[in-house]
């Protein structure tokens, strides 16, 4: 994808020490720098009031920050919106649409206010909705608009697009859809930046990501980099009259009943030894189930040992 933009190779979006405040003097952002590659997904991750909201508006233009810079395909998006906005599309949480109009007439409507818009009918097929164009806004469930949502962020053929919760509302159907769009979105050469709570949809779709709390960023990287320093896991069943007792103490199982759960960081060298030491005691485990730390379990973790810094240093 060519474009007149200066920006470095491979960068489509940058935060350089990026702070901002608001009214009476909360910090929501407290400079923090990241980079997101041109065709790349890159999830921002927090729990509530971490400010990946108030980044993520920063990113659109919405408002300047108060300390730092931000860049989006080389320009600012704040300054020189009427340059960037054409080349974004933008998912909200909430979109706001007219309720007594149909989806056609909405899509048509926001077409009129884009540069390069899709034709209406391919907008509506990319999400599903080819079927509902005649179904006024209001009509719609919770996860139709959410489509709608997606449809009109599409419009313009984005190179960069912001998603903000996407999946919000969405059936397991829906949802596997909206992820299989976004893949392609993606790897057509679209950079995406994605906010979820879903830690499943992160894990599932991000190249890379950035876990905020307290308006910084406290880890970054792959999954396989936010992951790593977390153990792995091996749950199982012993049979009736099999104490967790004859268990290998090299293992260090945590016993609940017959139900063992193994936690490691050596995954492979381990479930070798569970398995030699089953094999050779005739036991057999039921239900094993043997898996690296998830995104789930990191993001606990870490949201965990900030609040107890947090309570130690109060």
């Amino acid at each position: 994808m060519t474009s007149d933009d200066d920006t470095p190779a491979g960068a489509a979006i940058e935060a350089d020490g990026v702070h901002r405040r608001y009214a009476g003097g909360f910090e929501a952002v407290t400079g923090i720098s990241f980079s997101v590659a041109r065709g790349e997904l890159f999830a921002l991750l927090g729990t509530n009031g971490a400010g990946k909201t108030s980044t993520v508006e920063l990113l659109e233009g919405l408002a300047a920050p108060d300390r730092g810079s931000v860049r989006v395909l080389g320009r600012d998006p704040y300054r020189e919106r009427a340059a960037v906005r054409p080349r974004v599309g933008v998912m909200l949480q909430e979109g706001g649409f007219p309720s007594d109009l149909t989806v056609t007439e909405t899509v048509r409507m926001w077409a009129g206010c884009t540069t390069g818009a899709r034709p209406c009918g391919e907008a509506l097929e990319l999400v599903g909705l080819t079927r509902r164009g005649r179904v006024r806004v209001e009509q719609l469930s919770g996860g139709e608009r959410r489509r709608l949502d997606l449809a009109l962020a599409l419009l313009g053929r984005p190179e960069v697009l912001f998603l903000d919760e996407p999946t919000t509302g969405l059936d397991a159907e829906g949802r596997r859809d909206t992820w299989r769009l976004v893949r392609e979105l993606r790897e057509s050469g679209t950079t995406v930046l994605l906010t979820t709570h879903h830690l499943e949809e992160a894990e599932a779709l991000a190249d890379r990501l950035a876990i905020m709390h307290q308006g910084q960023i406290v880890t970054s990287g792959t999954i396989r980099d936010v992951t790593a320093e977390r153990p792995a896991r091996i749950r199982f069943e012993l049979p009736e009259g099999v104490p967790a007792a004859r268990l290998p103490l090299s293992l260090r199982a945590a016993a609940d009943g017959p139900r063992i759960d193994i936690r490691t960081h050596a995954l492979q060298e381990s479930l070798h030894e569970l398995l030699r030491w089953a094999s050779e005691s005739g036991v057999e485990l039921h239900g094993l189930d043997a898996r690296s730390a998830s995104l789930e379990e990191a993001f606990l973790d870490i949201a965990k040992a900030h609040r107890e810094t947090e309570r130690t240093a109060a």
